[in-house]
């Protein structure tokens, strides 16, 4: 089993109410990032968000509008990247995830991906990887601002699908121009809706319907041709010939074709939550096995990271009794605010659903969970700042778990 963290660097108030400030935020990220490196985790992963998710909420169609302070505070992966591979010296770095369709698009994030590797990869002697987790991004607001909104009627209709058929062709860009190519729009992804990519026939139908009005046709189409977003003659990004082996894609999408796609064109892993459900991931390692590119190699289950809260306590001057209760307070006092912050109430069913299936307790209960949660050869992301601000404490929980959680599970695993 391998083990990764999932860093937030989110600047939202956590259960007494407490927001730091921007600077302290990335000094408890550093601070934590560096612990982490010495602990021996495999991968540091970190979320990234672009623009205010505060300023947002005054907007038509707001996001989270009761949440309160800033999603994330990465909104420039590569730099933040190259810091934490300066200030550490094992542990391999990752986005979760970078939005392809923000910040000026699939060609700009491609060319700044290559600038990294390049800088990253001149010491001959340097081995770590870069992993590139991408997706369409989980709030539209950060893309609308690059033109990522519906451009006519029929655009509106298909809106909740046509969505992912933009990160299929902004992926494709992506992809190609990362690995090398030169590409132009005649050749990249092209989307043509059918009824397969809706959930309902109303659905379908809303859009058949304002093809026929906005196009003149005399009956519904069973294709709706869409134009392409990004059009361009023959480029290819500088530089040429960083070292694209420290390059490492992983796709934060469940969509099963876009899976597949993506890795007829380079191997590009896949995300996925420790809240999925069994029968869900075992689809996925099924799929991928045969999907994943050959060039990548075999698939394998750690190709999947999975996060998963971890509320450990294994605070000194308590029993291992009250350290259990104690950690299920804490749980229950971040998943309450959480979930506060996300819809504006506290749903009691959601904080005890979202526990389910978070490690909670002490080192002995959180080793038994994750033998009886995860697979021996599963890749867990853990992610211990999860609405936790006290970043001595962050710290001494990934020690428990490092130093004492792990190698109890390890040795469950091996039958001692």
């Amino acid at each position: 089993m391998e083990h990764d963290i999932f860093f937030s660097i989110s600047q939202t108030p956590d259960s007494a109410g407490f927001i730091p400030t921007e600077q302290a935020m990335f000094e408890n990220y550093f601070q934590q990032l560096k612990v982490a490196d010495s602990l021996g985790f495999g991968v540091g992963w970190i979320a990234q968000a672009h623009l205010s998710t505060e300023t947002q909420q005054s907007n038509s169609q707001p996001v989270v509008p009761h949440w309160k302070g800033e999603v994330g505070l990465c909104t420039d992966f590569p730099q933040l990247a190259m810091e934490s591979f300066r200030q550490t010296r094992n542990i391999e770095i990752g986005s979760a995830v970078i939005s392809i369709l923000a910040s000026g698009g699939p060609i700009a994030q491609a060319e700044r991906i290559a600038n990294t590797l390049q800088l990253h990869g001149l010491n001959a002697d340097e081995h770590r990887k870069l992993h590139i987790g991408f997706s369409a991004g989980r709030f539209e607001f950060m893309a609308r601002p690059y033109g990522i909104v519906p451009r006519n009627s029929i655009e509106e209709a298909a809106w909740p699908a046509l969505r992912g058929q933009i990160f299929m062709e902004a992926s494709d860009v992506f992809l190609r121009l990362l690995r090398g190519d030169v590409v132009n729009s005649d050749s990249t992804y092209r989307t043509a809706l059918t009824r397969t990519h809706f959930r309902s026939d109303e659905d379908w139908e809303k859009v058949q319907s304002a093809a026929v009005e906005f196009l003149g046709l005399s009956e519904a189409p069973d294709i709706v041709e869409i134009p392409k977003r990004y059009v361009f003659e023959d480029i290819r990004i500088v530089p040429k010939t960083f070292r694209r082996e420290l390059l490492q894609l992983v796709a934060g999408t469940h969509d099963a074709n876009a899976q597949a796609f993506l890795n007829t064109i380079s191997p590009v892993k896949v995300f996925n939550l420790s809240i999925t459900k069994p029968e869900v991931i075992d689809a996925t390692h099924q799929r991928m096995r045969k999907a994943y590119h050959a060039d990548g190699g075999e698939w394998r289950r750690s190709d999947m990271p999975r996060t998963s809260f971890v509320f450990l306590n294994a605070e000194e001057g308590l029993s291992a009794e009250e350290q259990s209760v104690a950690a299920h307070n804490e749980a229950k006092a971040a998943l309450g605010a959480y979930w506060s912050a996300l819809e504006g109430t506290i749903d009691p069913s959601k904080v005890e659903n979202a526990a389910q299936n978070a490690l909670i307790g002490n080192v002995e209960e959180i080793a038994q969970q994750i033998v009886e949660r995860f697979h021996p050869e599963d890749r867990i992301m853990a992610w211990f700042d999860f609405f936790n601000h006290d970043s001595e404490r962050v710290c001494r929980d990934m020690t428990a778990y490092m130093k004492h959680v792990v190698p109890q599970v390890e040795a469950m695993l091996n039958g001692a």
